[in-house]
């Protein structure tokens, strides 16, 4: 059998969804035939698999010897660098910018060095994090950036944060700003756009309509026109709903070509240009959180980026 002693940023949970985390090689199938079996216990008690855990609570989980051994650490994230920009820190929470070139997390063509993982090595090295003492929780990214975008990324450093800062996004309780270089202007200097939006997996596209159609969901997108210079134009962009590529493909569709977009944007005017990765940086994040969330104090704080792109307006 194998035993845990549940701390913080394992309390608050499912029983079954903490078991996932802390017993990565526990086949889901085995989990749910120990919990018919009774074979999984809090505080020595039977429980049910919607059993919510607490802090000071002990999980004890009654499988075979070889599947009790002593967890394996993954500590791949010390083979990366810890350097980061960091914009903001507090005892919650890391809003770091992230540089174009620099994956958020691992994929199958990246190496170690990711975001995330710079984020844990930069925590293991003050102390902050230590995944010994760890059942089911590490830093994690609340926020995601494609690899060739910029910008803020909110990453949580303790399990009610990351609870928080997701419900949060969720429910819109917090206000992203990115900015980003057109090759051809919007039709207006101002609008908020709606379309649907749908994405192609076996692509890694999404498309874009005007019309609902199945499988299509509601976009919804505010742009304002900040500066202009000869054919460029630097726009100021307001998410509000946060599909997968909605900026990039949102706005082609209008015809507002973002600057270096190999994927939705004009290829011709890249190439003029010279420039092949997207001028598109996520700027600025103030949080609206509910008064009573533990995270509450970040209201009314506006995070702002470097300023971006003032290179194509000088």
């Amino acid at each position: 059998m194998v035993t845990f002693t549940i701390n913080e940023n394992d309390s608050g949970q499912r029983v079954d969804k903490f078991i996932i985390k802390a017993l990565p090689d526990l086949p889901k199938s085995m989990m749910y035939k120990l919990f018919r079996k009774k074979d999984i216990k809090i505080n020595g008690k039977r429980c049910d698999i919607s059993a919510i855990i607490n802090t000071g609570d002990i999980v004890t989980v009654y499988v075979k010897q070889e599947l009790s051994a002593e967890k394996k650490h993954d500590m791949t994230f010390l083979e990366c660098p810890d350097s980061l920009n960091i914009i903001h820190e507090d005892e919650n929470i890391l809003i770091v910018f992230k540089p174009v070139g620099l994956d958020s997390h691992s994929n199958s063509t990246s190496t170690s060095d990711t975001l995330i993982n710079r984020i844990k090595h930069y925590l293991y090295n003050k102390n902050e994090y230590s995944p010994e003492n760890e059942n089911s929780f590490a830093p994690a990214l609340c926020s995601r950036l494609d690899r060739n975008t910029s910008g803020l990324v909110i990453s949580a450093k303790n399990a009610i944060a990351l609870r928080e800062i997701n419900e949060a996004i969720r429910n819109g309780h917090m206000h992203k700003i990115y900015h980003c270089v057109t090759v051809t202007p919007p039709p207006k200097n101002q609008d908020i756009i709606y379309a649907y939006h749908k994405k192609d997996d076996t692509r890694n596209i999404v498309r874009i309509s005007d019309q609902k159609a199945d499988g299509y969901r509601e976009i919804k997108t505010g742009y304002k026109v900040i500066d202009r210079k000869n054919s460029l134009s630097l726009i100021e962009v307001t998410l509000f709903t946060g599909r997968t590529h909605q900026i990039r493909a949102h706005l082609a569709h209008i015809g507002a070509y973002i600057l270096g977009d190999g994927k939705y944007g004009n290829i011709a005017l890249n190439k003029r240009y010279g420039v092949f990765r997207q001028a598109l940086c996520a700027y600025s994040l103030k949080f609206l959180l509910p008064v009573n969330s533990p995270l509450a104090y970040l209201n009314g704080l506006t995070i702002n980026a470097p300023e971006p792109f003032r290179e194509y307006f000088s």
